[in-house]
């Protein structure tokens, strides 16, 4: 496993605690020390990847640049290391029993009866290896998914329990906890961080640092308390008190001293300083915007938020670069169908359209990209969102009245959005295009401008594309395709003339803003809703 040094981030009590912001957090102020870091989660579901589940279920999937569909928690990852993950950053149960039962059926095992010790747990080791492997990084942190104690966690923690063995020092556990405030009482609660630690000691993992979610702020008679019913020292007692921001928490765990314990805890020379300086001042714009606007963003999933976790943090990314807070107004799209379309809208600085598959809600955002087109309120539409500004085009100025996407009505006329390659797919991702593609960028348009660049490179999860056939009709009558996939010949961007900011993209932009990084488009788009707030 060369130097490498791996800190595993186990969960308990409950689930939602924030496992993947402290694994970031951490990694950030590693960082900052110097350390080249990656991040790995381990998600204990037996879906092979989270592409089939209800966002309802899990939220949004996220997308890598080489084509996995992941868990979101790699989306903070990056958006908090500006690094990237890859097809190996997420593992799910799933993909380790997939891989060990077709070893078998290979006869790779010689007969031997498979089990989950040693062969499952050999695999999960293998996967972690992988990524630190990959680049020779300092140290690897690997997010363990769910809460200790679940069923499904067990081969998981075994073999944490196994490479801890094996690396000894260059090992360290920490494990997320939840102490609750009990306003009956008036006091916070050890006990379940007490139950949650002993269910870890039991299969034979002894955490090294103790992380508390926790409302109020943890005295000293308390943390006293945990470290000697949860066998650690007081300084490995560490208070993750709630944060007004998700970005809050890399600071907040500056101040514990959590990088500097994981450290001691793995016997690494302590760099002296750290450089966070960047981050800091992201922070301070974060608290103190210059102006303020609202967006409507328009969705089928927007009772759950992490739905369109990537475009709330892109939307804070543009906000910050432009120095202004953005309000999201969220908008179910189902409701427009039946709705008056005027009352949601008519205040907003701007209009998205979001991603999705699906025939459900579409009359819903097709209704509100026409008021955005009539009313000259700036939008964006990202996917399908892209999709249904074509087919709201093709309706209301090209005068296809059937026109739609084969997707939703396969008998239309007018196919206006088709799937370029029809052979039936042979698994959920069959025929998709997944992970980064490049985009050819019209030098006169308005996303160059934001761009600065004429090709660029996106991340696509999507089957159908926009006709060729009916480029030339969209064209003539002002709705431009001004980024083209050029291998295929594909539009990736269209803009509509005589509008202030009018863009559809077919590429998921929100899966590479960063705070070192803001999204082009996003940055553009905020920009241009800037603009409109002060015509009003």
């Amino acid at each position: 496993m060369n130097n490498t040094k791996y800190i595993f981030v186990t969960g308990g009590v409950t689930s939602s605690l924030g496992k993947g912001i402290i694994s970031a957090s951490l990694a950030k102020l590693l960082q900052g020390r110097g350390f080249s870091v990656t991040i790995q989660k381990l998600d204990p579901y037996i879906n092979v990847d989270p592409g089939t589940l209800n966002p309802y279920e899990h939220g949004e999937c996220f997308v890598t640049e080489d084509g996995a569909v992941t868990d979101l928690d790699l989306g903070h990852y990056e958006r908090f290391l500006n690094i990237l993950t890859t097809q190996e950053s997420n593992v799910t149960t799933g993909r380790i029993y997939q891989h060990v039962i077709q070893k078998e059926r290979a006869g790779d095992y010689q007969g031997a009866t498979v089990q989950v010790i040693p062969h499952i747990t050999d695999e999960i080791k293998r996967r972690i290896r992988i990524i630190g492997q990959q680049g020779h990084v300092d140290f690897v942190i690997v997010e363990i998914g769910g809460t200790v104690g679940d069923i499904e966690s067990f081969p998981f923690i075994e073999a944490i329990r196994q490479i801890r063995w094996e690396l000894g020092r260059n090992c360290a556990v920490i494990h997320l906890t939840l102490v609750p405030y009990l306003s009956a009482a008036g006091e916070l609660k050890t006990k379940p961080t007490q139950h949650s630690v002993k269910t870890l000691l039991e299969q034979g993992v002894q955490p090294d640092v103790i992380v508390c979610r926790t409302e109020y702020h943890l005295n000293e008679s308390i943390r006293s308390k945990i470290a000697l019913f949860c066998n650690v020292e007081v300084s490995s007692v560490i208070e993750s008190i709630d944060a007004q921001s998700i970005y809050e928490v890399p600071l907040q765990m500056l101040e514990e001293k959590l990088d500097i314990e994981v450290l001691r805890k793995t016997h690494t020379a302590i760099p002296e300083k750290i450089d966070i300086q960047s981050w800091k001042q992201f922070l301070h714009k974060l608290r103190h915007p210059q102006s303020e606007i609202e967006v409507a963003l328009i969705g089928k999933y927007v009772e759950l938020k992490d739905a369109y976790k990537s475009i709330h943090e892109a939307f804070i990314h543009a906000g910050v670069a432009n120095e202004c807070q953005v309000n999201l107004r969220y908008i179910q799209s189902e409701h427009l169908e039946i709705e008056d379309i005027v009352p949601q809208l008519s205040e907003v600085d701007g209009i998205l359209v979001a991603p999705g598959f699906g025939k459900r809600g579409v009359e819903g955002k097709i209704k509100a990209i026409e008021y955005a087109r009539l009313n000259k309120i700036p939008f964006l539409g990202i996917g399908l969102g892209m999709q249904c500004a074509v087919i709201e085009f093709a309706r209301n100025v090209l005068s296809l009245r059937d026109a739609h996407s084969s997707e939703m009505n396969p008998r239309t006329t007018h196919p206006v959005i088709d799937m370029v390659h029809k052979q039936e797919p042979t698994s959920p991702v069959g025929n998709m295009r997944l992970g980064a593609y490049p985009c050819k960028l019209l030098p006169d348009s308005q996303v160059f401008q934001w761009y600065k660049e004429s090709t660029v490179s996106e991340r696509h999860r999507h089957r159908y594309e926009v006709n060729n056939a009916y480029r030339k009709e969209f064209e003539s009558a002002g709705l431009l395709a001004v980024g083209i996939y050029p291998n295929e010949n594909l539009v990736e961007i269209v803009e509509l003339n005589d509008h202030p900011w009018f863009v559809g993209v077919l590429f998921h932009p929100e899966y590479k803003s960063t705070v070192a990084n803001p999204h082009p488009l996003f940055v553009g788009f905020v920009d241009a809703m800037k603009q409109q707030s002060k015509k009003k």
